[in-house]
């Protein structure tokens, strides 16, 4: 098993897509984090509270799962892609022994850079609010959560590669239902609805991180709200008003 570890290690860092998926779930995380703290402080409306702080440090996350489930969708759609999956089995013929070996690999790579990501995010987006009231206890948690749920969407894109075997329909299948589905299921009526729609796949992953799902990106709103508060003082309130507008395309995932 040692050897097949030793194998898969080399085949997933030895491929440029793998440092570009991380790197882009690194900048994505850490870059909306910033973003939405900026945009909140400059409102000069008084302190942020730790909730709201926290979902906006880590609203990056929505856009680094698709990051990370295209490299799970890679790291075994690309093998039968190049006709390299002969090679592999030819190497392993027990194929479970050979998958087991790219979960191992993937998984650890994907925690460690899910858990970086996640660190940094909450650092900028921390040292940016300053939030009243933040409890180490509440960092950590969202941060563990953040980490799990970064991973989790990896090894589903993982898991769509080896059922699909072709890379862009297991892309097409892990944005259809990580993006577009959730937002469906917020359709169905009655109770059995919403419970559908708290659980499915990333509303799944919010509840993890946010506690609810619906506040992925909770800080979007106080942005907006903020904003429209500000607009009777004038340029600081325009300059608000401006950053709410370029982010009113991301709270269609909130709402």
């Amino acid at each position: 098993m040692t050897d097949i570890l030793r194998s898969e290690w080399t085949k997933i860092r030895s491929v440029r897509s793998t440092m570009w998926t991380l790197g882009v779930t690194f900048l994505l995380m850490a870059g909306f984090g910033t973003l939405l703290g900026v945009a909140a402080t400059a409102s000069g409306s008084g302190p942020i509270p730790a909730e709201e702080a926290l979902s906006m440090s880590l609203a990056g996350a929505l856009f680094a799962t698709l990051a990370l489930a295209t490299l799970g969708v890679l790291v075994i759609s690309s093998e039968y892609r190049t006709g390299g999956i002969r090679t592999s089995l030819m190497a392993v013929p027990q194929r479970y022994k050979l998958l087991t070996g790219k979960l191992v690999v993937f998984t650890a790579t994907a925690l460690v850079v899910s858990a970086v990501s996640s660190a940094a995010a909450l650092a900028i987006g921390v040292a940016i609010t300053q939030p009243a009231g933040l409890e180490i206890g509440d960092a950590v948690r969202a941060g563990l959560g953040s980490t799990l749920y970064l991973t989790a969407c990896g090894l589903f894109g993982l898991g769509l590669g080896t059922l699909v075997r072709h890379t862009p329909g297991a892309l097409l299948s892990a944005v259809a239902l990580m993006l577009v589905l959730p937002q469906l299921t917020n359709m169905l009526p009655g109770a059995w609805g919403q419970t559908v729609s708290d659980y499915f796949t990333t509303n799944a992953g919010s509840l993890v991180v946010f506690g609810q799902s619906s506040e992925s990106l909770g800080g979007v709103e106080r942005v907006r709200r903020l904003s429209r508060v500000d607009r009777r003082d004038g340029a600081g309130g325009g300059r608000t008003d401006a950053a709410a507008r370029r982010l009113e395309p991301l709270t269609r995932r909130a709402g």
